[in-house]
């Protein structure tokens, strides 16, 4: 299977199964001497981890990483870091009712037509549980970002109909404050009484996550086909459930003039405004990098469904099983993890424009 790896010279590679023994990874590429903070990796692992509120999938796994190489005495040796996290408690018998049978907006088809074989046991590695070998990445990618003064903030603007209007840099325990992880708490009781609602009707709701990274250097990302923004965009599109992304003034830069557009200089070389969401030409200007990161709702529902068997036959889809009715809050550190691979990368590889 192709596609298993991410990033040029800080690269990922993960393994594994939804319900599978452990899910795990190979991370090159990280610079030796530094510390590793085990209790920080730990902590943005708690972040995604099912069963951590009654938001999200009652599967509740531990999510402890164990490291098996790469590190020494605390430190990183500029060898590939190897990690496991066990699958503890997953329910594989929820998923002998779709043995045979293909889930409306799921990868079980498209699963099927590729390999001729699937894993039907909570999806196998389409399993948005893959996703947490990419949050020790990102953690560690953070820790390395922190020594050059790069700061993150990543929330949740929108769920469902509900939306906060921002561009605002939001501190980690504003944001922590909120079941949903939306910084702003009136706004957030409103997101939080809408998922619940969905989840008493069997449904689900999708949402918007918005990155805002400050701090990077100008200069970073590859002109023509290796953009910043380019790789970004594929980090995020990568993720389980995204079905868009924007950055900067994205999609509202269609209906808007170049003269209310443009961002026009300081005299310290910083924009008075930031439309290009500090990336111009593919290319970081300095300014803070902001995007938004789309996911669809969650496709597994509480309630019956028709579709078809492997054979092609109608048939009645049961909804059972532990699944999230809103994945957006448990998406903000995957986010937040893709960005900071993606940029420590981007820095790694500019170290090889000048002598």
């Amino acid at each position: 299977m192709a596609g298993s790896n991410i990033g040029t010279l800080f690269k990922l590679t993960t393994f594994g199964e939804s319900h599978g023994k452990a899910m795990g990874g190979i991370i090159e590429g990280f610079p030796a001497g530094l510390m590793i903070d085990l209790t920080s990796v730990q902590r943005e692992l708690n972040k995604r981890r099912p069963g951590q509120s009654e938001m999200v999938s009652a599967r509740n796994e531990k999510d402890q990483v164990e490291f098996l190489s790469g590190v020494f005495e605390g430190k990183s040796t500029g060898t590939p870091i190897g990690f496991t996290i066990q699958n503890e408690d997953h329910n594989s018998k929820d998923y002998s009712h779709i043995k045979d049978t293909f889930r409306p907006s799921h990868a079980d088809f498209t699963y099927e037509k590729k390999f001729g074989i699937r894993d039907y046991r909570g999806g196998g590695r389409s399993s948005a549980r893959e996703t947490v070998c990419r949050v020790v990445a990102g953690a560690l990618a953070k820790q390395a970002l922190v020594t050059l003064g790069v700061r993150f903030s990543t929330y949740v603007l929108q769920i469902g109909s509900i939306r906060l209007e921002t561009e605002a840099f939001f501190d980690s325990e504003v944001i922590e404050n909120s079941l949903v992880r939306c910084p702003d708490m009136q706004i957030s009781k409103k997101m939080e009484d809408a998922v619940s609602q969905v989840k008493e009707e069997g449904d689900t709701l999708g949402g918007i996550v918005q990155c805002i990274v400050e701090n990077v250097s100008p200069g970073l990302g590859e002109p023509v086909f290796d953009k910043l923004h380019a790789a970004l965009g594929k980090a995020m599109l990568s993720i389980n459930a995204v079905k868009g992304f924007e950055i900067g003034s994205g999609f509202s830069a269609a209906g808007m003039k170049g003269s209310n557009h443009n961002d026009l200089f300081d005299t310290h070389g910083k924009t008075k405004t930031n439309y290009s969401g500090g990336i111009q030409g593919g290319i970081s200007n300095g300014m803070p990098i902001v995007f938004r990161v789309g996911f669809k709702p969650v496709a597994t529902l509480m309630k019956d469904q028709e579709s078809i068997d492997k054979n092609g036959n109608k048939v009645k889809l049961e909804g059972k099983g532990r699944h999230d009715a809103c994945v957006v809050p448990r998406a903000v550190p995957i986010v937040e993890s893709m960005a900071a691979m993606t940029i420590l990368d981007y820095y790694l590889r500019n170290k090889s424009v000048h002598l």
